[in-house]
């Protein structure tokens, strides 16, 4: 099974403290331990790395960075089929744009399950949207 991985789960897992970071470890450790492989896009890349780059947080850059190195970790492209897919679920949902590349992407990438905190991404109908509780 893979797993789109939206920023904010990679965000608590890493750069959160409390129950939303406990929440994401917990998930993020049964998606592993299951064998199961994770994706992102450059675009959660991108929203991961501008805290620590905001900050000038060197060691926080590294650690996301190393996340995104992992060979389990898969990085599904944005094409131009993402990208007319994203405006199609942005005019019919009204979801924000990055959301909207989101979801585009991890379907067109073929996963099969979406992690996301954003109850509103549960609407779209195009792929399991599991949100962490």
């Amino acid at each position: 099974m893979i797993h789109y991985i939206d920023s904010v789960i990679l965000i608590y897992y890493y750069d959160h403290v409390g129950s939303f970071q406990a929440r994401a470890i917990q998930w993020l450790s049964a998606v592993m331990a299951a064998g199961d492989q994770i994706a992102i896009s450059d675009l959660v890349r991108m929203e991961c790395r501008v805290g620590p780059l905001r900050s000038g947080d060197g060691p926080r850059l590294a650690i996301f960075d190393g996340f995104f190195a992992r060979p389990d970790v898969r990085v599904v492209p944005i094409t131009p089929a993402v990208f007319d897919r994203a405006a199609s679920i942005r005019a019919q949902y009204r979801f924000k744009t990055p959301d909207s590349i989101h979801l585009a992407a991890a379907v067109e990438a073929g996963c099969d399950r979406f992690l996301t905190h954003d109850n509103r991404l549960g609407q779209y109908p195009g792929i399991v949207v599991e949100v962490l509780p």
